[in-house]
């Protein structure tokens, strides 16, 4: 492979826990490396109805998957899982920004595929976690919401940089912290500090989604804030939760404003239900 959306294309179709992580390592450091040309007569992206996956985890809706408490191994086992199947998917939702998105700036390249690699670390660091508490990737059922999200997005980067960065993986930012402090109090340090690693490394990856979501939308002359509770609306409703971790997402390119905003259509859908 000698160009940046081949690459991405057969990162995307790795279709196991051991080659997608690998291949995505081998991808990112050589297109740091200057291996990978991103040309400009690339063909129209073809379609992906689906990633590469494992024949493991099952996909299940998520009111399907049962609810585990920490205070038993299994039930942080099942937790690790969780996350470990959302830095999964997080791998191939980078992948198909990269692959799927053309015609950006170089810039844009260099931030998805950099996202990529942290989440194959996160994705590598979890497993053996798991490895370490008896069990494995693929031992406990799992959902497709984040590609679904991707799919519904595959035809407007706008909406994508929007709602896949700012709004799935901003949940992370709110809940990672409790998580962080249940783990401890338990005596579970390892896997505290790697959900410590990987809430420092989402905050860049959700400033990235911000920053090219802005992008999209001066290129383009569309008030941003606006656009993005109309998006909302359109493809995420329900979605938002409060408490809002406000320091991290402000770090993450969200303003003030902006999340007082957030926080009202939270109330709101609260309220509908």
């Amino acid at each position: 492979m000698k160009d940046l959306f081949s690459a991405a294309r057969a990162c995307l179709d790795a279709d196991t826990p051991d080659a997608k992580p690998a291949l995505t390592l081998a991808m990112a450091e050589a297109f740091a490396r200057g291996a990978l040309t991103v040309p400009d007569d690339a063909p129209t992206p073809e379609p992906i109805r689906m990633p590469g996956r494992p024949a493991t985890p099952k996909l299940v809706h998520p009111r399907d998957l049962p609810r585990r408490g920490f205070g038993t191994v299994e039930g942080r086992a099942a937790f690790i899982h969780a996350v470990a199947h959302i830095e999964f998917n997080a791998m191939d939702l980078a992948w198909d920004a990269v692959y799927r998105f053309r015609g950006l700036p170089a810039q844009f390249h260099a931030d998805w595929v950099s996202v990529a690699h942290d989440e194959a670390c996160h994705f590598n660091f979890l497993r053996t976690r798991l490895r370490e508490l008896g069990y494995d990737y693929g031992d406990f059922d799992a959902h497709n919401g984040l590609w679904e999200m991707a799919e519904k997005t595959a035809h407007d980067g706008l909406a994508r940089m929007a709602l896949v960065p700012r709004v799935l993986e901003a949940r992370g930012l709110d809940v990672t912290p409790g998580m962080i402090v249940k783990l401890r109090g338990l005596g579970d340090d390892a896997t505290a500090d790697i959900l410590e690693v990987i809430l420092r490394e989402e905050i860049g990856h959700v400033a990235a989604g911000s920053r090219w979501y802005r992008w999209y939308c001066e290129r383009t002359g569309i008030e941003p804030k606006a656009r993005f509770r109309e998006l909302l609306r359109e493809y995420a409703s329900g979605v938002l939760h409060k408490p809002f971790n406000t320091e991290a997402r402000l770090q993450a390119g969200f303003d003030l404003e902006e999340l007082e905003s957030l926080l009202a259509a939270a109330d709101e859908a609260f309220s509908a239900q």
